[in-house]
């Protein structure tokens, strides 16, 4: 399968100075009840952002609006200077494939595949050799720890190390941006360390941004920035690390 290169731009001139990525405006109901009532979000080129808030707020629908999983009913969501709520089926899709990584709570790898064929699916996905996406994905294991666990079904890995696979399998295709979606909150604190630690030392290795979704205020004392949804509003900024060119 021939596939055109995606040009892999991580520095602000993917969107000529302005934010890499930014939710305007955006609204999104579940029914007849509302999760996004006019939710603002701007992060910039390398930046590491978390979103927090308490279950129900909102964050997590913010989150998969920004990724490309949802649509919004209402409101704008930009990428590189690109409009992903527009976009065809087709089009996010390949987005969420080339250019974004996920993790979520729960890993969700696939149970059937040992755990370097897990890290190696999106490269498949892309048309990759397999030889050559199986030698790449198991190039992540030395780097996140998990050596001589390459065989292994997630059912026989512990849940630290299942979230390191679901890692290294966000990270493989070099993603412009990760969104991570509660990635320590089925983890003890220590493999929850162990997690983000690796995330934000492998994200900044690449040039990647983050967007990390958590009620968890050691979870997101690993950002550069934080921000609160309540009530499907983005309230305001609770941290920002001076030199992250992003202001309150």
């Amino acid at each position: 399968m021939n596939r055109s290169p995606v040009p892999r731009t991580h520095g602000a001139a993917a969107t000529e100075g302005g934010p890499l990525l930014a939710a305007r405006g955006v609204t999104r109901s579940f029914g007849a009840t509302p999760a996004l009532r006019g939710a603002d979000l701007e992060v910039a080129a390398g930046e590491i952002v978390a979103v927090m808030g308490p279950s129900g707020s909102g964050k997590s629908t913010l989150l998969h609006c920004m990724a490309g999983i949802l649509t919004p009913d209402a409101g704008e969501i930009w990428f590189a200077g690109e409009r992903v709520d527009s976009m065809g089926d087709r089009a996010r899709t390949e987005l969420r494939r080339r250019r974004f990584g996920f993790v979520f709570q729960f890993g969700q790898l696939v149970p059937e595949l040992p755990a370097v064929e897990n890290v190696a699916l999106p490269l498949l996905l892309e048309g990759r050799p397999r030889a050559a996406a199986l030698d790449e994905a198991a190039s992540w294991f030395g780097r996140l720890g998990l050596d001589g666990l390459e065989r292994r079904r997630p059912g026989a890995l512990s849940g630290g190390e299942g979230q390191r696979v679901a890692l290294a399998r966000a990270l493989v295709t070099r993603p412009v941006v990760v969104f991570a979606d509660e990635p320590t909150g089925s983890l003890d604190s220590l493999a929850g360390e162990q997690v983000m630690d690796l995330l934000v030392d492998s994200a900044r290795d690449q040039g990647a941004t983050v967007v990390v979704v958590t009620h968890e205020p050691r979870v997101a004392a690993y950002a550069d920035r934080e921000v609160v949804v309540r009530d499907g509003r983005v309230l305001g900024l609770d941290r920002a690390v001076a030199g992250t060119g992003v202001m309150p």
